[in-house]
């Protein structure tokens, strides 16, 4: 593994610590007037999900740990288990629902995403910025309701529930942003 300084830190990166295998989720240099320079860091661990806080001196390193990324299908569930196919090998790998996380929310069936190893390990699941997924169910529009603004409970493909207009009915395929689970646009 490469050695990493608290000078080389980006967000996004990958660390090797004593308690774990963590991603940098935010940091910040703090120059006291009085005394030595630190890192104050937010970190999570990216087995658990848990966030945690932990201040660091001023150069100090680390094992900045190797992480791969593949695009890979996401083919089906199976029971439980998602099933992944690499789309160069074709090699299927099922994958416990602990492991995809929230990311679980916004799979649909064929969909394409980059998978995150350590390892042979699959670390998580990077999703793109925002996904088309059909309404599954919901209440039926209102005609004539197209511009108060209003919204309505829809339940995804996935299962997963979001916000949408009045207009939106049932087998109606919108885009979703990822990062908030807000409904985007009809797609």
């Amino acid at each position: 593994m490469a050695q990493i300084s608290t000078a080389d830190f980006r967000t996004g990166i990958t660390v090797d610590l004593d308690d774990g295998l963590f991603t940098l989720v935010d940091f910040q240099h703090v120059k006291p007037g009085k005394g030595h320079a630190f890192v104050r860091t937010k970190l999570k661990n990216v087995r658990t999900g848990a966030v945690l806080d932990r201040t660091m001196r001023a150069g100090e390193k680390m094992e900045r740990a190797i992480v791969d990324k593949k695009e890979m299908s996401m083919l089906y569930r199976d029971g439980g288990d998602f099933v992944f196919m690499d789309s160069t090998t074709y090699d299927q790998l099922h994958v416990p629902p602990e492991t995809v996380g929230d990311a679980a929310d916004y799979l649909a069936d064929n969909s394409s995403v980059v998978v995150v190893f350590y390892g042979d390990e699959i670390i998580g699941i990077d999703l793109p910025a925002s996904v088309d997924l059909e309404i599954a169910e919901t209440e039926p529009g209102l005609q004539g309701d197209r511009s108060s603004g209003g919204t309505k409970p829809a339940t995804l493909s996935t299962g997963k529930t979001i916000q949408v207009p009045l207009f939106v009915n049932s087998s109606d395929t919108v885009k979703v942003d990822t990062r908030s689970g807000e409904y985007l646009t009809r797609a």
